[in-house]
């Protein structure tokens, strides 16, 4: 599968690999990424706070009780996965990790380790192909219970808005009541739009900036938890004094 890395075309997760501090990227990833930084320097604060902000929406929902995770564009493995902060809490844990990025496959060894009491596997899809990514999800997650579907960083770079509305609905028709979606993505800002145009013109796959109101209609039907949508660092910081991003998050349950 190595041999499948095109190592001369910046990607997604490399680049954000990269602004975590990670080791598993490559030149053309690091030089986009600076670029990019250049233009928007926030924008290794809003990959931290992103990250941060997954942390504390999987640990909520796990202390609520949930024990399923489908967590759709994972990207690359950094500190704090999915399946390491609902295991932490709750051994037991089943969770599924889903993206088609080949240096992601090359990992996906290090994404499988699970605590032996849950468990954690690994799906090769595109994440648009709801119909797909579920059929296979069901062989691991019990679909008759409640799950928390993830989709951290994905839906930007599904550029078509009515594409993008129609995956999150057909996802989140196979939820179980008393399930929940976790999502975040970037937000529009002046500063934000030229880091937007830099990494479409050189990085893959594309990427779309949403509006708060946009990004909200992503969750219609659900139950919001509170704060609602909100910047990622305002989303029950572990701290006051937190200040806001121009990255956009929120969790909802399905009633």
């Amino acid at each position: 599968m190595a041999d499948e890395v095109d190592t001369g075309v910046p990607q997604t997760a490399r680049i954000w690999n990269y602004w975590l501090g990670g080791t598993d990227n490559f030149p053309v990833d690091r030089e986009v990424g600076d670029q990019i930084r250049l233009a928007f320097p926030q924008i290794v604060d809003n990959a931290r706070a992103s990250r941060a902000f997954l942390v504390r929406a999987v640990s909520w929902v796990t202390e609520a009780g949930l024990r399923q995770f489908l967590d759709v564009g994972t990207g690359l493995p950094t500190a704090d996965n999915t399946h390491e902060v609902a295991q932490r809490i709750a051994p037991s844990s089943r969770i599924v990790y889903v993206d088609n990025d080949p240096l992601v496959l090359v990992h996906a060894r290090q994404l499988l380790t699970s605590d032996p009491a849950g468990v954690t596997q690994y799906i090769d899809a595109d994440g648009r192909d709801s119909a797909a990514v579920l059929a296979r999800a069901a062989e691991t997650l019990d679909f008759t219970q409640p799950v928390a579907l993830i989709m951290s960083g994905i839906l930007g770079h599904v550029t078509d808005d009515d594409v993008a509305r129609r995956m999150v609905r057909e996802y989140v028709a196979a939820l179980a009541p008393g399930s929940y979606f976790i999502a975040l993505d970037g937000s529009h800002s002046l500063e934000h739009g030229e880091a937007e145009k830099i990494w479409n013109e050189q990085a893959n796959p594309p990427y779309l900036l949403r509006s708060h109101a946009e990004f909200s209609g992503f969750f219609e039907g659900l139950e919001m938890v509170e704060p609602g949508v909100t910047s990622a660092p305002l989303w029950r910081p572990a701290a006051d004094g937190a200040e806001p991003l121009d990255v956009v998050c929120g969790v909802a349950r399905k009633p």
